[in-house]
């Protein structure tokens, strides 16, 4: 009897184990930031685009095809009708990005994921805390890309 209750206990204990581990696996593949935006090692850059295509909250930021940030939050700019984007950048980078540094939309691989990829330029002055990215480039669109190939085509 008391073997049994050992047993069921072992067992509790390790699919309880496994239950965490799970959830913890799924927590770091999303992305999701447990410590929250008050950690404190991050700060927030801006970016208008034209057209964000399928760019979401959380997409990762890159430089170099190193991972810096992530994407915090797109909404519609009303006074320019174009999509404002927040950048959640590695404190890091802080004062080491050039005015004239360049945000272009990237997709990985030909239907992948939508991104954000800075370029750093060559100005002296710097970008800091709440700036905005002024030299952006939007998404492209396969659909509009496709419409553009046909419509050309008919026309010839």
């Amino acid at each position: 009897m008391k073997r049994s209750k050992m047993m069921e206990l072992g067992v509790g204990l390790f699919m309880l184990a496994g239950i965490a581990g799970l959830i913890f696996l799924g927590l770091r593949v999303s992305g999701l930031n447990l410590a929250g935006p008050g950690a404190g090692d991050t700060f927030q850059l801006q970016a208008n685009f034209a057209n964000v295509g399928g760019l979401k909250p959380r997409a990762r930021v890159t430089m170099a095809g190193v991972n810096v940030g992530r994407v915090v939050n797109i909404e519609l700019n009303t006074e320019w009708y174009d999509a404002q984007v927040t950048l959640e950048l590695d404190d890091k980078l802080e004062g080491k990005l050039s005015r004239d540094t360049t945000a272009s939309i990237l997709t990985s691989g030909l239907l992948g994921e939508q991104y954000v990829g800075l370029s750093v330029g060559g100005d002296p002055e710097t970008l800091s805390d709440g700036d905005t990215i002024r030299d952006t480039q939007s998404a492209l669109v396969l659909e509009e890309l496709i419409q553009q190939f046909v419509s050309n085509m008919v026309n010839e």
